[in-house]
């Protein structure tokens, strides 16, 4: 575990506790094997003054929503300390009303609402206190006996604290369990299948007690010889992977973008024997399950079957916890082991995708460590279920926020750094969609970057080149939902375009083509043709001249004019083509 400390960065914040915090904080937050995706809290102890400059004791508590990787001193909640203490001393708290106390504690209104762990920071008697999730930690947790390696390990230099549900009913525990601890004998806390909290009045000791900590886990780890973990050749198979994708997306009850691991180390995990056995046990950490569920799919034999299983299998899970007022989740996977291939993972967008794979790729290789230690042993199904359907998450349910018109949805544009396909775009990633940006420009990379939007240099005319782009697209987004093809004056280019194009397209969700360009409209007949009468009557085709009226004919008939159709009208048709379904 590298430590990350520089004298030089640190010293500009030598007595600014607050620009501190954020400074150790994103040094843990740099280190994924520490943290992922918002996981994690930091905080530090202040007096401050209030709204009539009365002195107050406050928490600066990473605020809910926040990566500790890119926080500002805004990411952190300003919470009454004296609040916060006197909540621990409650028999019992609702999580809902433990959020709502600690809203009504903060110091300024427009500050995010505090990490759920607030009150566990605020029991810590320490100016600086540090909490990750730590792999090397959770690996030796999450075994048979992890308890007894945990203080074989550490020794009496840590607290540990059996699990119990994040929340208050973890600060409670912590209360219960040191009212009566000297605090200044111990460098660090292990919450069991939880991970790793440190403490200093100073920034840098805490910082480095964490490192150190975890450190010696890794340490631990490499003298056990349980580091090493499998590789392995992925294979491809693109179509099938569209296949996957529309099969989950029918199970969610909407479109889901799949992203493809098919590195050597997801595709080693992917092949290990008794795969079944263990990797359906549960997750690294229980708050992984509010992001990936509780486990992923393993699509052995054939995947359709497998997903099938899978719900099923979700919905008895849900039927053995549940009390009557939960509601289930969707019963699709949010992550998937291919065997022979790699991992899959289906996020609402890109972006999720990306999240739910590193969750993934960090479970298979902790997953790994821990068999290698005598066996991978989670936490039990109740205690993962308690915090998948945790109060405040199902709030969430209830909250019916509108999603962008075509989020989940894979769209693929050509000659998309002119400006109409530049606009395009721009417009597609706004509704949601992920986008496959294509463009002979060899600086599309440049002219466009957007996290999700893969640009892809590549000749339309070369069969080859769209082949690669075409792989490349379907791996990075798992499907093709819409195509536009903007300039269809080259009728070979658009032949081979629909030749690499179109079997995605009929696993796509609602799929669309619209044309662009002079003698667009003359262009849909030649592609009826080409794509066949069944795909034409599953694939809804437009067509759009931008140098004339032709546009179709809800638009053409109530909006008919000599004048060209400006760029941002032509934008407005496609994305609006897009978005629409199929009745």
């Amino acid at each position: 575990m590298k430590n990350r400390w520089n004298e030089n960065d640190a010293a500009q914040f030598a007595n600014d506790p607050k620009g501190m915090r954020v400074y150790t904080s994103r040094l843990l937050g740099q280190e994924p094997e520490l943290v992922l995706h918002g996981g994690g809290n930091t905080s530090v102890k202040m007096t401050t003054t209030d709204f009539f400059g009365d002195t107050v004791e406050t928490l600066f508590v990473k605020g809910s929503g926040w990566d500790l990787g890119t926080i500002e001193e805004a990411g952190f909640a300003p919470e009454r300390l004296d609040v916060l203490n006197r909540l621990a001393e409650f028999d019992s708290l609702s999580d809902s009303d433990m959020v709502e106390q600690q809203r009504i504690a903060l110091l300024d209104s427009k500050a995010p609402n505090a990490s759920v762990e607030a009150i566990l920071h605020a029991l810590i008697p320490f100016r600086y206190v540090d909490h990750t999730h730590a792999n090397a930690a959770i690996a030796v947790c999450n075994t048979e006996d992890g308890e007894q390696r945990i203080r074989d390990l550490y020794g009496d230099r840590v607290i540990v604290i059996p699990y119990v549900m994040p929340g208050f009913a973890l600060a409670k525990l912590v209360y219960q369990l040191t009212k009566d601890v000297d605090w200044n004998a111990y460098k660090g806390m292990i919450l069991m299948n939880h991970g790793v909290f440190t403490f200093s009045d100073d920034a840098r000791e805490s910082y480095e007690r964490m490192i150190n900590l975890v450190g010696e886990a890794e340490t631990y780890l490499e003298k056990r010889n349980a580091t090493k973990t499998a590789n392995a050749e992925g294979k491809s198979n693109n179509l099938e992977l569209a296949a996957i994708r529309r099969r989950v997306s029918d199970i969610r009850g909407l479109p889901v973008v799949a992203k493809f691991d098919r590195s050597s180390k997801a595709a080693g995990y992917s092949n290990l024997p008794d795969l079944e056995t263990f990797a359906t046990q549960g997750p690294l950490t229980p708050d992984h399950s509010i992001f990936a569920k509780r486990i992923p799919a393993i699509l052995s034999g054939t995947p359709t079957t497998a997903l099938k299983s899978y719900a099923n299998d979700y919905l008895a899970y849900f039927e053995r916890n549940a009390s009557e007022d939960l509601t289930c989740l969707d019963q699709a996977p949010r992550w998937a082991i291919w065997p022979g291939h790699g991992i899959l993972s289906f996020g609402l967008n890109a972006k999720n995708a990306s999240v739910i794979s590193d969750i993934a790729n960090h479970t298979s290789q902790v997953v790994q460590m821990a068999q290698a230690l005598g066996g991978w042993k989670p936490l039990d199904e109740s205690d993962v279920f308690e915090v998948e359907y945790w109060e405040l998450e199902q709030a969430k349910l209830k909250s019916n926020k509108a999603s962008p018109p075509l989020q989940g949805k894979i769209a693929l544009i050509t000659d998309a750094t002119n400006e109409i396909g530049s606009n395009c775009v721009q417009s597609l990633l706004a509704q949601g969609a992920a986008v496959i940006a294509l463009s002979s420009d060899s600086k599309i990379a440049s002219i466009i970057n957007l996290p999700a939007c893969l640009h892809l240099e590549c000749e339309i005319g070369d069969a080859e080149s769209l082949d690669q782009a075409m792989a490349k697209a379907i791996e990075a987004f798992g499907g093709l939902d819409i195509l536009i093809i903007n300039d269809a004056s080259q009728a070979e280019e658009v032949s081979l375009l629909l030749q690499a194009a179109l079997p995605f397209l009929e696993l796509g969700i609602d799929p669309s083509i619209s044309i662009l360009g002079t003698n667009a409209t003359n262009a849909v007949q030649s592609i009826r043709l080409a794509i066949g009468e069944q795909s034409s009557e599953s694939i809804r085709i437009s067509a759009i001249d931008p140098h004339s009226q032709t546009a179709y004919a809800s638009y053409r008939s109530a909006k008919s004019t000599e004048a060209p159709l400006s760029n941002e009208t032509v934008t407005r048709l496609v994305t609006s083509s897009a978005s629409e379904s199929h009745s």
